[in-house]
């Protein structure tokens, strides 16, 4: 049975006179992706979405400079103000920004729901002093933190250095793209799952993962801690879909990753 309704969990967008470069910039930092690739821009997303049957986006973008901050959240506020209700927008933040807590309490002022952060593209550790600062901030305002997982070229935020976070920060809404570690998905099943802290989503796996792999680390964390999600620009819809149907999972366990486990985090309402 196909689900009520998908959430794509993990979109990133940018303003269109940039959109297709960052795409491209996307594509290069890891070495060429397999599959469709899309233009980066809301346009896009959007007329891709009726054909898939996707019904609402979590969208973000990562400053790769302090400077950008305010002017990138307010592009992501801004898209969701017009999206007619099909958005929810996270906020970026940089490690070396001077005032974090003036740069959370923007991006929160202007509406939206958590914080994004990539340490590969960022240049940091994903449990270093600084990083550790920002959960901190996150778990105390009850908001959720998206960072990505996974890329053995850098270690800065493979499986073993994601469980010092988690065990740090018990009560931090922490989401672990990539199943919880991109291209290291042995170790993140490994380490993991016991962390009832971490949530993760499907985003960038499913070229890789045969249907067993998948099925095995969806079950290791429970469906209703798994989000379905395509890494926009970087994947298909349909594709992302087609392959999460394809996984001969239950009906609830099907509901709870197209977009029971995102609603929840995130109160979106049907």
């Amino acid at each position: 049975m196909r689900p009520k309704h998908f959430i794509d969990a993990h979109c990133h967008i940018y303003p269109e006179k940039i959109a297709q470069k960052a795409a491209d910039g996307i594509n290069t930092f890891y070495d060429g992706l397999p599959g469709d690739h899309f233009d980066g821009t809301i346009k896009t997303l959007l007329e891709t979405a009726p054909k898939a049957g996707t019904d609402h986006f979590i969208v973000f973008s990562v400053a790769t400079k302090p400077t950008q901050v305010t002017s990138i959240n307010e592009f992501i506020a801004d898209a969701v103000n017009n999206s007619e209700g099909r958005f929810t927008g996270l906020g970026t933040m940089h490690l070396d920004s001077e005032d974090y807590e003036g740069d959370l309490e923007h991006l929160l002022g202007l509406g939206l729901k958590g914080v994004k952060l990539h340490p590969d593209v960022q240049d940091f550790c994903i449990d270093e002093p600084r990083a550790m600062r920002i959960y901190e901030m996150c778990e105390a305002k009850d908001i959720p933190v998206y960072v990505h997982t996974g890329d053995p070229r850098f270690d800065r935020s493979n499986p073993n250095r994601t469980v010092n976070v988690l065990k740090a920060f018990p009560k931090l809404k922490f989401v672990g793209p990539h199943l919880g570690g991109w291209s290291v998905w042995k170790d993140a099943l490994k380490l993991l799952p016991d962390f009832p802290n971490i949530i993760v989503d499907t985003s960038s796996t499913m070229n890789w993962l045969d249907n067993s792999f998948a099925r095995e680390m969806i079950r290791a964390y429970g469906s209703e801690r798994v989000m379905y999600g395509t890494d926009y620009p970087m994947s298909s819809q349909e594709f992302e879909i087609e392959r999460i149907l394809s996984l001969d999972l239950t009906d609830d366990e099907l509901e709870n990753i197209a977009w029971r486990t995102c609603a929840k985090l995130f109160d979106i309402k049907f």
